[in-house]
């Protein structure tokens, strides 16, 4: 009996010098050492545990995303398979709107749940799913036949991606309280960066452009996303009072002016993630070809967002609605920029539009970051996938709008187009300024 009673008080030791590390921890990463403002008790005794969980299991999901890039790593993967050009043209748009246009089915399933981490722990499963066909098709198939497969598995991925989506707010909004959201999100988001950047590296090397070495990272995608699965449903969630509802509308939309205007400073701030293929088009062609521009794209953006998302984050936890005023700032800076070394003739240099790119994926990154904080410490508590469904709908319609405009702004010239841009990202500036701040104020 004496020594079953020493080990419980070992085991009860060891647990309380663990909580004491994750503790200091998370005060040095969020920088708050009050307590959580919007949680209940047992959240907030939970918060640093949780907190930790979420930055390891999103930084994850973040490296497996810059490792099956449909911009990068898919498209060049269609062309090494031989599969028409249309197929590789399909990738964004069915990334983007399927992440986004479920959301707004899917937020009737997540208010129906009372633990919302499992519709983020089987949406990354489904990832890891999606991402491991992408591979298998890569090694059996060939041609059209491989553009099909990769692309149904695309969708596959983009559906799943929408769950985590729609129920990761949910959850984030449970378990960290305000003033330290965007920090644990901001830290994930630079922590990630690191290995997209290696990986970036060895695509501009030309030491690794094989088949080979490319399916071995959407592999290696696969199980990321399922490691952050089994990480992910060890987080602690109180359970949520269920909805009965069969889904979500646009009644939110009805009188709810903070709702509307986030929406609109966001729909104009989709300038900063458009822009980067109109720059690409300014540099020219080069004689690295068509993977080496690209790999640039994913090099500046892992960069930006290494040096970027953690501060992003802070700022955002002090308040989100400046940072999107900064973040449309400094977007439209860079476009009008690329613009205006493009009229000196600098524009081919080979240092002006990596330059350009940089600028701009900082601001964008700041954009995702901003947006996805704004919108939890908005919404009211256990609506939050609401919220974000009908923000994200919208949002995937307007991109959807903007992915067949796309092929009519050729016309008008990429220069144009970026001053266009530019015009957005200063009007979501604008606007922001009327939002309210929302990081103080308590959760309702």
């Amino acid at each position: 009996m004496q020594a079953e009673r020493y080990v419980r008080r070992d085991t009860t030791r060891n647990g309380q010098m663990q909580d004491d590390t994750a503790q200091r921890a998370f005060e040095t990463i969020s920088g708050a050492d009050d307590p959580a403002p919007g949680l209940g008790e047992k959240a907030q005794r939970a918060e640093a545990r949780n907190g930790l969980r979420h930055i390891v299991s999103l930084s994850m999901t973040k490296v497996a995303d810059g490792l099956i890039d449909p911009k990068l790593v898919l498209a060049w993967l269609l062309s090494a398979l031989g599969a028409p050009a249309v197929f590789a043209g399909a990738l964004v748009p069915i990334r983007e709107a399927g992440s986004l246009l479920p959301q707004i089915a899917l937020a009737g399933v997540v208010q129906r749940t009372a633990r919302r981490k499992w519709a983020w722990v089987w949406g990354s499963v489904g990832q890891g799913v999606a991402a491991a066909l992408i591979a298998l098709a890569a090694l059996s198939l060939e041609g059209a036949t491989a553009g099909f497969a990769i692309c149904a598995a695309l969708a596959l991925l983009a559906v799943c991606r929408a769950a985590c989506s729609v129920s990761f707010k949910e959850i984030l909004g449970k378990t960290v309280g305000k003033t330290r959201r965007g920090s644990v999100t901001g830290l994930a988001g630079s922590v990630s960066s690191v290995g997209v950047v290696i990986f970036a590296g060895l695509l501009m090397s030309g030491l690794f452009q094989s088949r080979g070495v490319v399916v071995a990272a959407i592999a290696l995608a696969a199980g990321l996303w399922v490691a952050a699965a089994l990480l992910f449903s060890t987080i602690e969630e109180t359970p949520s009072e269920t909805e009965k509802s069969s889904g979500v509308d646009f009644k939110l939309l009805r009188g709810n002016r903070d709702l509307w205007l986030f929406i609109l400073v966001r729909g104009l701030l989709v300038s900063t993630a458009l822009a980067p293929p109109y720059l690409v088009v300014l540099a020219g062609s080069s004689e690295a070809g068509q993977l080496g521009q690209l790999g640039a794209l994913v090099l500046a953006s892992a960069l930006a967002s290494l040096l970027s998302s953690y501060v992003w984050g802070r700022l955002s936890d002090t308040s989100s609605r400046r940072v999107l005023m900064l973040t449309g700032v400094v977007g439209a800076v860079a476009m009008a920029l690329a613009v205006l070394l493009w009229f000196l003739g600098l524009a081919e240099a080979v240092w002006a539009m990596p330059s350009v790119l940089f600028i701009l994926m900082i601001a964008y990154h700041g954009v995702r970051q901003g947006r996805s904080t704004y919108l939890v410490d908005m919404a009211p508590k256990d609506h939050r996938a609401a919220y974000a469904a009908v923000s994200n709908t919208v949002i995937g319609v307007l991109l959807l709008l903007a992915g067949v405009l796309g092929g009519g702004a050729a016309l008008i010239g990429p220069q144009a187009t970026l001053m266009l841009f530019a015009v957005m990202a200063v009007a979501a500036a604008v606007l922001a300024h009327w939002l309210p701040e929302v990081e103080h104020l308590a959760d309702g």
